[in-house]
């Protein structure tokens, strides 16, 4: 079975779009490989400096991974800073990066760019190399990306052929793949712009944590367009469409067949229809993800275990990283 590495940030609130765009994914497809989630609190640091956040955001992250339906006893999922070899491996991979590629990097030309480059974190401008570690000790064959991460899994299966090149065969070289586009969730107040934890502000986005009436009070909130038909056009009506589009994900029933059943209703119909589905599609993920939190010792225990395996994988490709480079053992 392939190995499959998947990695997430704990810089938020987990909300609607990360769910059906990479955690419902995770779930269905811990069956098909030897699949490892990284909850990466490391990467974190270059967005987060409030003391203990970062600690909290993961740990509840953790647990509504385990909620969503992640097997612990199939899936690893671990935490990156409990495995001591990513910052080990990240400077090896520094250390054999050139500053003109680093710098070619567009993560780091954009916070750069928007933030001024005295102000940007040097944890930005590295932050493709420990990536490229955190894939590269686990020896994946497939890393599932979005489109804005093409470049960063380019840059490691550069870095794993330069190593096994002029040190020996040590790495196993990925496939990046570019995830097939599912449905794509829009801010409920900006419809025009992706569902995103850096929003402006949090009434467009639905919290999978959010109690039930708060999410529902944001659904019945959302922005909607101009006269009443309800139909799917992302140009002319961005706001029905995302609603839409909402339903159709969590319901099952396709966008043709939501037409159809609300011809003759209006805006006030579907956002109550709308609201009703995803309170009633997130009340079990959000029960049992309180649950998990309600027994801390117990999530830390699953994690422990995940950790437990990624550190005996990690640990032989840094032995070996080691060995290779010629270093005194």
């Amino acid at each position: 079975m392939p190995r499959v590495l998947s990695c997430i940030q704990p810089t938020g609130p987990v909300h609607l779009g990360n769910y059906l765009g990479a955690l419902s994914n995770w779930v269905s497809g811990q069956h098909d490989g030897d699949v490892f989630h990284g909850i990466v609190d490391l990467h974190a640091l270059t967005a987060i400096d409030t003391p203990g956040l970062i600690g909290k955001q993961t740990i509840e992250l953790a647990a509504m991974l385990f909620a969503c339906g992640l097997d612990p006893d199939i899936a690893t999922v671990f935490v990156q800073s409990h495995i001591h070899e990513h910052t080990e491996l990240a400077w090896i991979m520094e250390c054999i990066t050139g500053f003109g590629e680093a710098s070619r990097m567009t993560q780091f030309k954009d916070r750069a760019a928007k933030g001024g480059s005295d102000s940007t974190k040097v944890g930005v401008f590295t932050y493709p190399m420990l990536m490229a570690a955190d894939i590269l000790l686990y020896q994946a064959d497939l890393v599932p990306v979005g489109e804005d991460q093409r470049q960063h899994i380019e840059l490691t299966r550069d870095l794993a052929e330069r190593f096994n090149s002029r040190y020996g065969a040590t790495f196993n070289v990925p496939s990046g793949f570019i995830l097939k586009q599912g449905a794509k969730i829009y801010d409920l107040q900006n419809p025009t712009a992706k569902m995103s934890k850096s929003a402006d502000s949090v009434a467009g986005l639905i919290e999978i944590l959010d109690t039930p009436e708060v999410n529902a009070k944001k659904i019945k909130s959302a922005v909607t367009d101009a006269g009443r038909e309800i139909k799917f056009d992302e140009k002319e009506k961005p706001g029905v469409s995302n609603l839409l589009t909402i339903h159709s994900a969590l319901s099952g029933q396709s966008i043709s067949e939501l037409e159809n059943h609300f011809a003759g209703k209006g805006y006030g119909d579907l956002k109550g229809e709308v609201a009703d589905v995803v309170v009633e599609y997130l009340k079990p993920i959000r029960e049992k993800t309180l649950e998990l939190l309600a027994d801390e010792s117990h999530l830390l225990a699953m994690l422990s275990k995940g950790a437990a395996k990624a550190q005996e994988v990690a640990s032989t490709t840094l032995a070996k990283t080691y060995a290779n480079l010629g270093l005194v053992r």
